[in-house]
Protein backbone atom coordinates (compact mmCIF):
# COMPACT_ATOMS: atom_id res chain seq x y z
CA UNK A 1 0.00 0.00 0.00
CA UNK A 2 1.50 3.42 -0.78
CA UNK A 3 1.35 5.74 1.61
CA UNK A 4 2.77 9.67 2.14
CA UNK A 5 4.29 10.27 5.50
CA UNK A 6 4.31 13.93 5.57
CA UNK A 7 1.20 14.27 3.46
CA UNK A 8 0.98 18.08 4.55
CA UNK A 9 3.79 18.95 1.68
CA UNK A 10 0.82 19.02 -0.83
CA UNK A 11 -0.11 22.02 0.44
CA UNK A 12 2.41 24.16 -1.12
CA UNK A 13 1.30 22.92 -4.99
CA UNK A 14 -0.64 25.71 -5.66
CA UNK A 15 2.58 27.95 -4.57
CA UNK A 16 3.88 28.60 -7.98
CA UNK A 17 0.50 29.94 -9.42
CA UNK A 18 -0.07 32.26 -6.36
CA UNK A 19 3.60 33.86 -6.67
CA UNK A 20 2.76 34.57 -10.83
CA UNK A 21 -0.42 36.00 -10.04
CA UNK A 22 1.03 38.10 -7.18
CA UNK A 23 4.00 39.21 -9.81
CA UNK A 24 1.84 39.79 -12.67
CA UNK A 25 -0.64 41.86 -10.65
CA UNK A 26 2.76 44.11 -9.64
CA UNK A 27 3.96 44.17 -13.16
CA UNK A 28 -0.26 45.75 -14.18
CA UNK A 29 0.58 48.06 -11.80
CA UNK A 30 1.50 52.06 -13.42
CA UNK A 31 5.00 52.66 -13.27
CA UNK A 32 7.28 55.98 -14.21
CA UNK A 33 9.93 54.14 -15.58
CA UNK A 34 11.05 54.84 -18.84
CA UNK A 35 10.26 51.72 -21.22
CA UNK A 36 13.85 51.38 -24.05
CA UNK A 37 12.54 49.29 -26.62
CA UNK A 38 14.59 46.70 -27.82
CA UNK A 39 16.93 46.92 -31.21
CA UNK A 40 18.05 43.34 -31.55
CA UNK A 41 16.51 42.12 -34.07
CA UNK A 42 14.26 38.90 -33.89
CA UNK A 43 13.81 39.99 -29.72
CA UNK A 44 9.76 40.76 -29.93
CA UNK A 45 8.98 37.50 -32.22
CA UNK A 46 11.21 35.40 -30.05
CA UNK A 47 9.44 36.95 -26.91
CA UNK A 48 5.77 36.60 -28.36
CA UNK A 49 7.00 33.08 -29.53
CA UNK A 50 8.00 32.48 -25.57
CA UNK A 51 4.86 32.95 -24.78
CA UNK A 52 3.13 31.20 -27.03
CA UNK A 53 4.65 27.95 -26.45
CA UNK A 54 3.32 25.57 -23.15
CA UNK A 55 6.23 23.52 -23.18
CA UNK A 56 8.18 25.24 -20.80
CA UNK A 57 4.96 25.51 -19.07
CA UNK A 58 4.11 21.88 -18.25
CA UNK A 59 7.83 20.93 -18.20
CA UNK A 60 8.37 23.10 -15.05
CA UNK A 61 4.99 22.08 -13.73
CA UNK A 62 5.87 19.01 -13.88
CA UNK A 63 9.28 19.37 -12.03
CA UNK A 64 7.96 21.15 -9.47
CA UNK A 65 4.79 17.88 -9.48
CA UNK A 66 8.02 15.35 -8.62
CA UNK A 67 9.76 17.62 -5.78
CA UNK A 68 6.76 18.20 -3.70
CA UNK A 69 6.14 14.34 -4.46
CA UNK A 70 9.32 13.59 -3.06
CA UNK A 71 9.08 15.71 0.02
CA UNK A 72 6.13 14.18 1.03
CA UNK A 73 8.47 11.20 1.49
CA UNK A 74 6.26 8.40 -0.18
CA UNK A 75 6.63 4.75 1.32
CA UNK A 76 5.53 1.53 0.74
CA UNK A 77 3.84 -0.49 3.50
CA UNK A 78 4.28 -4.30 2.76
CA UNK A 79 1.40 -7.25 4.18
CA UNK A 80 2.02 -7.30 8.56
CA UNK A 81 4.31 -9.75 9.37
CA UNK A 82 4.49 -11.53 12.82
CA UNK A 83 7.12 -11.51 15.10
CA UNK A 84 7.31 -13.96 18.12
CA UNK A 85 8.64 -11.96 20.91
CA UNK A 86 10.73 -15.40 22.60
CA UNK A 87 13.94 -13.64 24.45
CA UNK A 88 14.40 -14.42 28.06
CA UNK A 89 15.14 -12.24 30.63
CA UNK A 90 17.97 -12.87 32.97
CA UNK A 91 19.82 -10.93 35.87
CA UNK A 92 23.59 -11.86 36.51
CA UNK A 93 24.26 -12.08 40.30
CA UNK A 94 28.75 -12.28 40.53
CA UNK A 95 30.89 -12.35 43.63
CA UNK A 96 33.12 -9.46 44.53
CA UNK A 97 33.96 -10.32 47.98
CA UNK A 98 37.69 -10.96 48.71
CA UNK A 99 37.47 -14.65 48.36
CA UNK A 100 37.34 -13.99 45.11
CA UNK A 101 40.89 -13.65 44.20
CA UNK A 102 41.89 -17.22 45.88
CA UNK A 103 44.45 -18.58 42.77
CA UNK A 104 42.92 -21.80 42.86
CA UNK A 105 41.38 -21.87 39.04
CA UNK A 106 43.58 -23.01 35.52
CA UNK A 107 42.60 -20.74 32.38
CA UNK A 108 44.39 -22.04 29.10
CA UNK A 109 47.18 -23.25 31.12
CA UNK A 110 47.78 -20.78 33.82
CA UNK A 111 46.92 -19.93 37.48
CA UNK A 112 43.91 -17.41 37.67
CA UNK A 113 41.85 -16.34 40.40
CA UNK A 114 38.24 -17.09 40.65
CA UNK A 115 36.80 -13.85 39.65
CA UNK A 116 39.28 -13.86 36.15
CA UNK A 117 38.04 -17.32 35.64
CA UNK A 118 34.41 -16.52 35.98
CA UNK A 119 34.63 -13.25 33.86
CA UNK A 120 35.90 -15.30 30.87
CA UNK A 121 33.35 -17.75 30.89
CA UNK A 122 30.35 -15.54 31.89
CA UNK A 123 31.55 -13.23 28.99
CA UNK A 124 31.19 -16.19 26.21
CA UNK A 125 27.58 -16.95 27.90
CA UNK A 126 26.74 -13.06 27.57
CA UNK A 127 27.57 -13.14 23.82
CA UNK A 128 25.48 -16.25 23.18
CA UNK A 129 22.18 -14.55 24.51
CA UNK A 130 21.47 -13.06 21.01
CA UNK A 131 17.62 -11.71 21.96
CA UNK A 132 17.68 -11.78 25.58
CA UNK A 133 17.41 -9.34 28.37
CA UNK A 134 20.83 -9.28 30.48
CA UNK A 135 21.04 -7.47 33.80
CA UNK A 136 24.00 -7.74 35.88
CA UNK A 137 24.35 -7.44 39.78
CA UNK A 138 27.37 -7.14 41.72
CA UNK A 139 27.79 -7.84 45.38
CA UNK A 140 29.86 -7.94 48.26
CA UNK A 141 29.01 -5.85 51.45
CA UNK A 142 25.95 -5.04 49.65
CA UNK A 143 24.12 -5.32 46.39
CA UNK A 144 23.97 -3.03 43.31
CA UNK A 145 22.94 -3.13 39.95
CA UNK A 146 25.46 -2.60 37.50
CA UNK A 147 23.38 -3.00 34.53
CA UNK A 148 19.69 -3.24 34.26
CA UNK A 149 18.12 -5.56 31.81
CA UNK A 150 18.99 -4.72 28.75
CA UNK A 151 19.63 -5.89 24.71
CA UNK A 152 23.26 -4.38 24.69
CA UNK A 153 25.38 -7.31 25.40
CA UNK A 154 28.13 -5.80 24.97
CA UNK A 155 27.77 -3.17 27.19
CA UNK A 156 26.90 -5.74 29.96
CA UNK A 157 30.18 -7.80 29.11
CA UNK A 158 32.13 -4.50 29.73
CA UNK A 159 30.94 -3.83 33.15
CA UNK A 160 31.74 -7.20 33.73
CA UNK A 161 35.12 -7.18 32.59
CA UNK A 162 35.43 -3.62 34.62
CA UNK A 163 34.86 -5.30 38.06
CA UNK A 164 37.27 -5.69 40.23
CA UNK A 165 37.68 -7.28 44.03
CA UNK A 166 36.73 -5.29 47.12
CA UNK A 167 35.06 -2.50 44.97
CA UNK A 168 32.23 -2.90 47.56
CA UNK A 169 34.08 -4.45 50.42
CA UNK A 170 35.23 -7.89 51.38
CA UNK A 171 32.13 -9.79 53.00
CA UNK A 172 29.29 -11.41 50.88
CA UNK A 173 25.73 -10.34 50.97
CA UNK A 174 23.56 -13.22 48.85
CA UNK A 175 20.54 -12.28 51.01
CA UNK A 176 20.87 -8.52 49.32
CA UNK A 177 21.71 -9.33 45.95
CA UNK A 178 19.05 -12.03 45.75
CA UNK A 179 16.17 -9.68 47.16
CA UNK A 180 17.72 -6.61 44.86
CA UNK A 181 16.84 -8.73 41.72
CA UNK A 182 13.94 -9.81 43.03
CA UNK A 183 12.94 -5.95 42.91
CA UNK A 184 14.20 -5.57 39.52
CA UNK A 185 12.19 -8.61 38.14
CA UNK A 186 8.99 -7.12 40.17
CA UNK A 187 8.95 -3.78 38.36
CA UNK A 188 8.30 -5.89 34.30
CA UNK A 189 5.01 -6.89 33.72
CA UNK A 190 6.15 -9.91 31.74
CA UNK A 191 9.26 -11.76 32.34
CA UNK A 192 10.10 -15.41 33.22
CA UNK A 193 12.45 -14.43 36.55
CA UNK A 194 15.32 -16.18 36.33
CA UNK A 195 18.69 -14.88 38.76
CA UNK A 196 22.03 -17.09 38.14
CA UNK A 197 24.03 -16.13 41.20
CA UNK A 198 27.41 -16.88 41.32
CA UNK A 199 29.77 -17.17 44.77
CA UNK A 200 32.17 -18.76 46.49
CA UNK A 201 31.33 -17.95 49.83
CA UNK A 202 28.27 -17.93 52.71
CA UNK A 203 26.05 -15.36 53.39
CA UNK A 204 28.37 -12.86 55.94
CA UNK A 205 26.83 -9.57 55.80
CA UNK A 206 23.57 -7.48 53.90
CA UNK A 207 20.53 -6.19 55.62
CA UNK A 208 18.56 -9.71 54.14
CA UNK A 209 19.03 -13.33 55.25
CA UNK A 210 19.06 -16.16 52.61
CA UNK A 211 15.80 -16.94 54.53
CA UNK A 212 14.09 -14.07 53.70
CA UNK A 213 15.29 -13.30 50.30
CA UNK A 214 14.56 -17.06 49.49
CA UNK A 215 10.67 -16.33 50.94
CA UNK A 216 10.49 -13.04 48.84
CA UNK A 217 11.57 -14.82 45.79
CA UNK A 218 8.82 -17.98 45.84
CA UNK A 219 6.32 -14.63 46.70
CA UNK A 220 7.02 -13.13 43.43
CA UNK A 221 7.92 -16.26 41.23
CA UNK A 222 11.87 -15.76 40.73
CA UNK A 223 13.69 -19.02 40.11
CA UNK A 224 17.33 -18.90 41.10
CA UNK A 225 20.23 -20.65 39.53
CA UNK A 226 22.73 -20.89 42.29
CA UNK A 227 26.85 -22.11 40.94
CA UNK A 228 29.39 -22.26 43.85
CA UNK A 229 32.61 -21.76 42.90
CA UNK A 230 35.82 -22.89 43.93
CA UNK A 231 38.40 -25.82 43.59
CA UNK A 232 38.04 -28.67 46.07
CA UNK A 233 42.23 -29.32 46.87
CA UNK A 234 45.12 -26.78 46.69
CA UNK A 235 48.25 -27.17 47.49
CA UNK A 236 50.45 -24.34 49.26
CA UNK A 237 53.70 -24.03 50.12
CA UNK A 238 54.90 -23.27 53.75
CA UNK A 239 58.15 -23.86 55.94
CA UNK A 240 57.58 -27.53 56.23
CA UNK A 241 56.96 -27.93 52.89
CA UNK A 242 53.61 -27.92 50.40
CA UNK A 243 50.82 -29.28 52.05
CA UNK A 244 47.25 -30.18 50.82
CA UNK A 245 43.59 -27.81 51.94
CA UNK A 246 40.69 -27.47 50.67
CA UNK A 247 39.82 -23.55 49.17
CA UNK A 248 35.99 -23.85 49.88
CA UNK A 249 35.43 -25.34 52.78
CA UNK A 250 33.50 -21.76 53.37
CA UNK A 251 30.86 -22.52 50.66
CA UNK A 252 27.83 -22.88 52.27
CA UNK A 253 26.47 -25.48 49.53
CA UNK A 254 23.87 -26.20 51.57
CA UNK A 255 22.20 -22.82 51.73
CA UNK A 256 22.50 -22.43 47.95
CA UNK A 257 21.09 -25.73 47.26
CA UNK A 258 18.00 -24.69 49.41
CA UNK A 259 17.27 -21.67 47.90
CA UNK A 260 17.64 -23.17 43.96
CA UNK A 261 15.45 -26.01 45.04
CA UNK A 262 13.05 -24.24 47.02
CA UNK A 263 12.71 -21.45 43.83
CA UNK A 264 12.30 -23.75 41.12
CA UNK A 265 16.09 -23.64 39.74
CA UNK A 266 19.08 -25.62 40.50
CA UNK A 267 22.22 -25.74 42.17
CA UNK A 268 25.77 -26.52 40.51
CA UNK A 269 29.32 -27.08 41.97
CA UNK A 270 32.27 -25.60 39.38
CA UNK A 271 35.42 -26.42 40.25
CA UNK A 272 37.14 -25.73 37.51
CA UNK A 273 36.77 -23.55 34.18
CA UNK A 274 35.29 -26.65 32.05
CA UNK A 275 32.36 -27.28 34.34
CA UNK A 276 31.62 -23.67 34.77
CA UNK A 277 32.11 -23.72 30.91
CA UNK A 278 29.31 -27.19 31.14
CA UNK A 279 27.12 -25.34 33.50
CA UNK A 280 26.20 -22.19 31.80
CA UNK A 281 25.96 -24.70 28.09
CA UNK A 282 22.85 -26.28 30.58
CA UNK A 283 21.64 -22.93 31.19
CA UNK A 284 21.22 -22.39 27.77
CA UNK A 285 19.04 -24.49 27.65
CA UNK A 286 16.24 -22.82 29.61
CA UNK A 287 12.29 -22.60 28.25
CA UNK A 288 12.36 -19.37 26.76
CA UNK A 289 9.47 -16.96 27.95
CA UNK A 290 7.25 -16.44 24.81
CA UNK A 291 5.48 -13.06 24.55
CA UNK A 292 2.64 -11.27 22.62
CA UNK A 293 3.09 -11.49 19.32
CA UNK A 294 4.69 -8.29 17.77
CA UNK A 295 3.03 -7.10 14.26
CA UNK A 296 5.23 -5.43 11.83
CA UNK A 297 4.68 -4.13 8.41
CA UNK A 298 7.71 -4.02 6.24
CA UNK A 299 8.33 -0.24 5.08
CA UNK A 300 10.43 0.54 1.76
CA UNK A 301 11.44 4.32 1.20
CA UNK A 302 10.27 5.35 -2.42
CA UNK A 303 10.97 8.73 -2.38
CA UNK A 304 13.59 8.49 -4.36
CA UNK A 305 11.92 7.85 -7.60
CA UNK A 306 10.45 10.89 -8.05
CA UNK A 307 13.50 12.77 -6.67
CA UNK A 308 15.40 11.03 -9.41
CA UNK A 309 13.13 11.80 -12.33
CA UNK A 310 12.85 15.27 -11.23
CA UNK A 311 16.73 15.57 -11.24
CA UNK A 312 16.94 13.93 -14.89
CA UNK A 313 13.90 15.89 -16.36
CA UNK A 314 15.87 19.25 -14.93
CA UNK A 315 19.20 18.39 -16.30
CA UNK A 316 17.70 17.48 -19.97
CA UNK A 317 15.47 20.93 -20.18
CA UNK A 318 19.17 22.85 -18.97
CA UNK A 319 20.99 21.17 -21.37
CA UNK A 320 18.53 21.69 -24.22
CA UNK A 321 18.21 25.02 -23.22
CA UNK A 322 21.78 25.44 -23.49
CA UNK A 323 21.91 24.07 -26.71
CA UNK A 324 19.24 26.38 -28.35
CA UNK A 325 20.51 29.49 -26.65
CA UNK A 326 23.55 28.45 -28.52
CA UNK A 327 22.40 27.50 -31.70
CA UNK A 328 20.79 30.99 -31.80
CA UNK A 329 23.87 32.93 -30.56
CA UNK A 330 26.24 31.48 -33.48
CA UNK A 331 22.88 32.13 -35.91
CA UNK A 332 22.64 35.43 -34.66
CA UNK A 333 26.19 36.47 -34.86
CA UNK A 334 26.37 34.90 -38.62
CA UNK A 335 24.00 37.28 -39.12
CA UNK A 336 25.59 39.58 -38.13
CA UNK A 337 28.51 39.32 -39.57
CA UNK A 338 26.81 39.05 -43.29
CA UNK A 339 25.13 42.44 -42.63
CA UNK A 340 29.00 43.37 -41.30
CA UNK A 341 30.47 42.34 -45.01
CA UNK A 342 27.64 43.29 -46.88
CA UNK A 343 27.33 47.25 -45.37
CA UNK A 344 31.79 47.30 -46.03
CA UNK A 345 31.39 45.89 -49.37
CA UNK A 346 28.72 48.65 -50.24
CA UNK A 347 30.69 51.46 -48.50
CA UNK A 348 33.58 50.07 -50.53
CA UNK A 349 31.55 50.02 -54.11
CA UNK A 350 30.40 53.68 -53.37
CA UNK A 351 33.78 54.47 -52.45
CA UNK A 352 35.17 53.20 -55.91
CA UNK A 353 32.21 54.69 -57.42
CA UNK A 354 32.76 58.63 -56.33
CA UNK A 355 36.78 57.64 -57.41
CA UNK A 356 35.54 56.98 -61.04
CA UNK A 357 33.10 59.91 -61.37
CA UNK A 358 35.67 62.56 -60.39
CA UNK A 359 38.74 60.84 -62.97
CA UNK A 360 36.00 61.07 -65.18
CA UNK A 361 35.70 65.15 -64.76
Amino acid sequence: MLNFAWWWVFFVLPLPIIVRLLSKKAQDMPMAALRVPSLRPGDVSEQIQLKQTKIPLLISSLIWLLLVTAAARPQWLGEPVSIPNEGREMMLAVDLSGSMKIDDMQLNGRQVNRLTMTKSVVYDFIQRRVGDRIGLILFADTAYVQAPLTYDRDTVSTLLSEAVIGLVGEQTAIGDAIGLAVKRFDEREESNNVLILLTDGQNTAGNITPEQAKELAISKGVKVYTIGVGADKMLIQSFFGSRQINPSQELDEGMLTDIATSTGGQYFRARNAQELQAIYQQLDALEPIEGETRKMRPLSALFYYPLGAAIILSALWAFVTILVSTFRWFAQRRINLSAQHSNTADAIQATQAAQTNRETK
